[in-house]
C-alpha cells in the first residue's frame, strides 16, 4: 500500500513585520501591551497616494501609462514586495570564484527574494518601458515614474534596472550588437541563468570604466585594447587590464572603456563568446559596500579578454557619455524615489503616534516639518519628471529639448541627491529611536542614497559638467533660460534670480563657485515647475522658503502662512 504524502506546511515569509502583515498574534504578557504604535506600513497602492505624480504624468503627455503605473504602484506597495525588499537587502549577494572541482566560474548568487523583486521589475517594464514603447508620447516621462515607485522595495534591485535602461541608447549606435542584444534586453521574461545569449530570455547590460588610479578621470585609465587580426567584423579586440568597479558584476554584457592607440575607445564585452564558450575575465572581489547591498559591484581584471568596439577609435568618452545621458537620469530618479518613500514612512508614524497630549501629525512644529519634506519632495519629483520629458521632446526631434536634457540631467543629479541627504537624516529622525533601529526601513533608505551620490559622478564632477555642457553646447544655457523666462513674472523672487542668471557667461562662473551656481539653476527650475503644475499652495511655500535667502537651513522652519496641512494632506492622503 503506497504511504499517503503529508501536506506540505504552510510558506512563512520571514521579515520584519514593518514590512508585511503582523505575524500569528502570540500570548500576551500581563507586563506588556503594545499601545500607541504605528501600524504596519503595507499592501498600499503607491501611485494612488501620491496625487502629484499622476499630475505630472499628464502633464508629460503620459497619461496613456496611466493605469500600467497604478498596476505596479500597487504591486510595489504591498507587504510580499516591501518584505522582499528587506530580505533581498539583508541576504547580500556571494561571490561563488569556482566550482566543486575547481573550475572558473566568477558567477553571482542572489537569495530568492531578490530574484522574486527582479521578475516583477523586469515584467512590468520598469527598465525597457521607454525603449519598448518609444512612439507613445511621453515614454521616458512614464518609465520615470514606474522607476520613481520601485525605489520602495529595494535601490539595490532598481540599479539594475536603471543601468539596464541606459543600454540600447548606446547599442543602436551599432545595428549588429542592437539585432543580436537588444531583444533580450527589452524582454519582460527575466532570466537570471548564466547562459550564453543563444540560450537566453533576458539579459542585464553593466557598466565598466572606472579604474583605480583614475577614478573619474576617465583618461588616466590603462586597460588596453589590441585589435584581432583577422577577426570578422574588423571591430574585434582583445582587452588587457583592470576596472576597479563594475556596477552589476552578473551582467550578461558590460559595455567599457579600452585604450587604443588612438585613445580611449568604447567596447562591448559579453560574458560568453559568439561560439557559447566563456569570455576569458576573472572577478577578484565583490564590494562591500555602506548600501546599494543587493546589487554586486565587483573588481574585475581582463587578459586577451574579446571585445566589439563601438564607435570610433579614441572617441570613447564621448560615446559612453552617451550610455551615462541616460543612466544618469536613473541618478536623479533615485534619491526623489528614496525621498517619497522616506517621507510616506515619516506621515504614516506621525499619523499613528501620540506624544504629550496629541497626534504627532497634528503638533504644529511637526507639522511644519512634514510639510517642508513634502515640498522638497514634490519639487525633486517634478525636477526628474520634466528632465525625463525632455527626453521623449529630444527623441521626437525638438533641438531645444536636447540641449536642455544635457544641462538639466546634471543639474537634477546633483541637487536631487544633496537635498536628500538631509532630508532622509530628517526622515529617520521624525521616526524617534524607531527611525534608528534596523527593524525600520529608514537605515536602509539613507544608506542607498550615498551610491547615486557618487555613482555616475559624485557632487564637484556633476557640477563641472554643468559647466562643460554651457561650453560644448551653445544652446543649452539658453534652452534652460527659455524654460525659466515664461514664469519668470509670475514672482518677484524668481524674476529677480532669471534676470540675475540672464546676464551671466560661463567665464564669469569660477569653478570653486560652480555648486553656488548649480544650486540657484536647480532651486529656480524647481520653483518654475511648481509654479506651472502644482496647486498654488504648495507652489507658494515652496518659493517662499527656496528663494528667501533668509530662510532658516533646517527642514521645518517654512515660513508663516504656509499651508501645512494642505501640503501634507496633498503628499499622503488619508
Amino acid at each position: 500500500m503506497t504511504p499517503a504524502v503529508p501536506t506540505p506546511p504552510p510558506i512563512v515569509h520571514a521579515g520584519p513585520d514593518i514590512y508585511g502583515p503582523p505575524h500569528a498574534p502570540r500570548a500576551k504578557l500581563r507586563t506588556h501591551e503594545v499601545i500607541n504604535q504605528a501600524k504596519p506600513f503595507a499592501d498600499v497602492n503607491l501611485f494612488d497616494i501620491y496625487p502629484a505624480l499622476g499630475e505630472m504624468l499628464e502633464a508629460s503627455a503620459a497619461g496613456w501609462a496611466r493605469p500600467r503605473v497604478q498596476a505596479f504602484g500597487e504591486l510595489f506597495g504591498s507587504g510580499r514586495m516591501l518584505e522582499m525588499g528587506a530580505i533581498s537587502n539583508r541576504d547580500v549577494p556571494r561571490l561563488r570564484l569556482r566550482d566543486l572541482y575547481g573550475n572558473r566560474l566568477d558567477e553571482i548568487d542572489f537569495s530568492p527574494a531578490h530574484h522574486e523583486l527582479m521578475a516583477n521589475l523586469v515584467a512590468h517594464e520598469v527598465g525597457s518601458l521607454a525603449w519598448r514603447h518609444r512612439l507613445q508620447p511621453g515614454a521616458h516621462a512614464a518609465q520615470c515614474a514606474l522607476q520613481l515607485l520601485g525605489y520602495a522595495a529595494e535601490g539595490g534591485a532598481m540599479t539594475g534596472m536603471c543601468m539596464t535602461y541606459a543600454a540600447p541608447a548606446l547599442l543602436t549606435m551599432d545595428p549588429d550588437l542592437s539585432r543580436d542584444w537588444m531583444p533580450l534586453i527589452l524582454s519582460t521574461d527575466y532570466d537570471p541563468r548564466y547562459l550564453p545569449r543563444s540560450r537566453k530570455r533576458y539579459a542585464i547590460t553593466g557598466l565598466l570604466t572606472t579604474e583605480k588610479q583614475g577614478g573619474s578621470d576617465l583618461r588616466r585609465n590603462t586597460t588596453r585594447a589590441e585589435a584581432i587580426v583577422g577577426g570578422g567584423s574588423g571591430r574585434e579586440y582583445a582587452l588587457t587590464g583592470h576596472k576597479w568597479y563594475c556596477s552589476q558584476a552578473q551582467a550578461d554584457s558590460f559595455i567599457m572603456l579600452a585604450n587604443t592607440e588612438a585613445g580611449p575607445t568604447a567596447f562591448f564585452m559579453p560574458r560568453w563568446l559568439p561560439d557559447d564558450s566563456r569570455n576569458a575575465f576573472e572577478i577578484l572581489a565583490l564590494k562591500e559596500k555602506m548600501g546599494n547591498r543587493s546589487n554586486p559591484t565587483g573588481e574585475m581584471e581582463f587578459d586577451g579578454t574579446w571585445a566589439v568596439r563601438i564607435g570610433d577609435e579614441g572617441r570613447g568618452i564621448r560615446t559612453v557619455m552617451h550610455y551615462l545621458r541616460y543612466s544618469r537620469l536613473g541618478f536623479t530618479i533615485a534619491p526623489a524615489g528614496l525621498m517619497r518613500q522616506a517621507l510616506v514612512y515619516a506621515i504614516h508614524f506621525a499619523r499613528h503616534r501620540q506624544a504629550f497630549g496629541a497626534r504627532l501629525a497634528d503638533k504644529p512644529l511637526m507639522r511644519n516639518v512634514l510639510a517642508d519634506m513634502a515640498l522638497e519632495s514634490e519639487a525633486a519629483t517634478a525636477l526628474a519628471m520634466r528632465v525625463a520629458r525632455s527626453y521623449d521632446e529630444a527623441d521626437a526631434g525638438d533641438r531645444q529639448a536636447d540641449a536642455f536634457s544635457r544641462i538639466a540631467v546634471a543639474i537634477s543629479k546633483y541637487w536631487n541627491n544633496k537635498r536628500a541627504m538631509a532630508f532622509l537624516g530628517e526622515a529617520m529622525e521624525s521616526m524617534g529611536a524607531q527611525g534608528y533601529n534596523e527593524d525600520s526601513p529608514m537605515p536602509r533608505l539613507y544608506r542607498e542614497l550615498h551610491y547615486n551620490c557618487i555613482g555616475e559622478g559624485p557632487g564637484n564632477v556633476i557640477c563641472l559638467d554643468v559647466l562643460r555642457a554651457m561650453t560644448t553646447d551653445k544652446d543649452a544655457y539658453p534652452a534652460l533660460l527659455a524654460e525659466l523666462r515664461p514664469v519668470a513674472s509670475a514672482d518677484a523672487g524668481l524674476a529677480r534670480t532669471v534676470d540675475a542668471l540672464s546676464k551671466l557667461r560661463v567665464e564669469d562662473i569660477p569653478e570653486r563657485e560652480a555648486r553656488s551656481f548649480v544650486e540657484t539653476l536647480a532651486t529656480a527650475l524647481q520653483a518654475a515647475l511648481l509654479i506651472q503644475h502644482a496647486p498654488s499652495f504648495v507652489a507658494d511655500a515652496f518659493v517662499a522658503s527656496r528663494l528667501d535667502r533668509g530662510r532658516g537651513f533646517a527642514f521645518g522652519t517654512l515660513p508663516r502662512g504656509a499651508a501645512d496641512q494642505q501640503i501634507i494632506e496633498r503628499a499622503y492622503p488619508v
